[in-house]
């Protein structure tokens, strides 16, 4: 059922630890990498609610969730073969929004899978065996440029302008197992039925006495239209205008992220109470009616997941420049000592991932002893501590004890979080919650695109380690909000 996270993960483990090397190797400035990285957020946010629910309606031959593993396979597979043989900036830029819009199509149904195949007392167990195949995946991903160049002795430089040979032949190693990994779960696993899931769905509403959302859709349905209208207004005056003032300041433009999102966000609102005024129902009038009718734990989860991925977002993107500059002390990517740190950063990706495969095990059992609640703060305690490490640090051997705390909290986001979350949602809208909760990880990552660079340039001078601190201290955040959360099936 998880195993086609292992290819999964292949090619997001690759996309983190290279791009931002293939990026400056293209001639990227370290101040444009923020803004050059918002494809990853921005295509998630839009490709996972719209799979989502397509996948809930959808019944065939292949069953629910594993045409979309198919599609999704197939067009990753073909990206992370061209992205290392990008010629021009432009061009890898592109190709990271192809690339990761094709992965979305093949991750978002596997999370809505777990949630659909098992009851919740093994959501846990189910996720935490997602954290395993995600994390083996990713140590051997995240290593393959080293291991090109250390064991096979395939060269880690090249001329000016051109990605080294080892991270293209790490880029096609990745795009066959994506493919074959992703394959064996398609061919592996049967799906429950749309009319088996309302039956399990209706038996946990019976236990839990829990209320309709569909009841309480319809009584609120009047004043949802007006508050569309209103709320979207809102958003589309003050989107427009702290445009202007940007453009009036002069100030960086990828700030221009968040007030066009601010501005397309309202627009979206307006055209659903136009819809609902007319009972016009369509698809993106029901992930707007779902976006503002989430469970209360969903929402209280979201401010936990989105202090989680600000800190991880800065640490895939700023990893590299921070260990090769504040580490290795070098700029020029051209050198082989820069070269030398960029392979060392695959492997530190490679031993929080590892870590996190070997101690998602432990998570249950650690789950069982406290709670989900208290599992997670203590994971996201010490993923804070370990990115807050690097500004003290000088010897990248001993960065590896930081990589174990991250490993810790990474095993925890991708399974705890989850497992609260499906015992909180209807088994019909399974997908397109995952979709929805999905916002809350790419929201932050949009921020973190619009914000870190002007704060890199104008808070830190310059120095991009102080970004993994800004990380360590949202990750602790992250961990305190978790106490807030309400998991009535998780508690002890």
């Amino acid at each position: 059922m998880s195993f086609g996270f292992l290819g999964i993960q292949f090619g997001f483990a690759l996309q983190n630890a290279n791009v931002s090397r293939i990026f400056e190797t293209l001639g990227a400035n370290v101040d444009d990498i923020p803004i050059l990285w918002v494809a990853a957020p921005v295509t998630g946010l839009l490709v996972q609610p719209i799979i989502g629910h397509m996948s809930d309606k959808t019944w065939g031959r292949m069953g629910r969730r594993r045409p979309y593993f198919l599609v999704g396979a197939i067009l990753a597979s073909a990206a992370l073969i061209y992205m290392p043989n990008s010629p021009a900036l432009w061009v890898a830029a592109g190709m990271l929004w192809i690339m990761d819009a094709s992965i979305n199509i093949s991750m978002e149904p596997f999370r809505a899978f777990v949630g659909d195949m098992l009851p919740d007392d093994q959501r846990t167990a189910g996720f935490a065996m997602q954290s395993f195949f995600i994390g083996t995946g990713a140590v051997i991903a995240s290593v393959l440029p080293w291991v090109m160049t250390n064991w096979f002795d395939i060269s880690n430089t090249a001329a000016a302008g051109v990605i080294p040979p080892s991270v293209k032949f790490a880029f096609y190693i990745g795009a066959a197992v994506f493919f074959l990994a992703v394959m064996w779960t398609i061919f592996r696993t049967k799906e429950y039925s749309p009319e088996e899931l309302e039956a399990f769905e209706a038996q946990e509403r019976e236990d839990l006495k829990l209320s309709s959302l569909s009841e309480v859709h319809e009584v609120m349905h009047g004043e949802r239209t007006v508050r569309y209208l209103r709320n979207g207004s809102i958003w589309l005056i003050a989107g427009l205008v702290f445009s202007y003032f940007i453009m009036a300041r002069n100030f960086e433009k990828e700030l221009y992220i968040l007030t066009v999102g601010a501005t397309f966000f309202g627009i979206i609102q307006i055209i659903t109470g136009l819809f609902k005024s007319r009972n016009m129902k369509n698809g993106m009038v029901e992930i707007i009616e779902d976006l503002f009718h989430m469970p209360k734990t969903m929402m209280q989860l979201a401010f936990v997941q989105f202090f989680s991925w600000f800190a991880l977002f800065s640490m895939w993107i700023y990893t590299t420049s921070a260990v090769t500059s504040h580490v290795y002390g070098t700029k020029d990517t051209t050198s082989a000592l820069y070269n030398e740190g960029a392979d060392w950063v695959g492997v530190l990706m490679g031993v929080y991932n590892g870590f996190a495969a070997l101690i998602a095990f432990l998570l249950p059992v650690l789950a069982k002893k406290t709670n989900r609640k208290i599992t997670h703060l203590i994971a996201l305690t010490f993923g804070g501590l370990g990115l807050i490490s690097f500004y003290f640090i000088k010897n990248p051997y001993m960065l590896i004890i930081s990589e174990l705390g991250i490993g810790f909290a990474w095993a925890s986001i991708l399974s705890m979080p989850y497992a609260i979350l499906t015992g909180s949602l209807p088994s019909n809208k399974m997908g397109v919650y995952m979709g929805i909760f999905n916002f809350f990880i790419v929201i932050p990552q949009i921020l973190a695109a619009s914000i870190l660079g002007f704060m890199v340039r104008h808070f830190f001078d310059g120095q991009t380690v102080l970004a993994l601190v800004l990380g360590g201290c949202s990750m602790i955040i992250a961990g305190l909000m978790t106490l807030l959360v309400e998991d009535r099936k998780g508690a002890k």
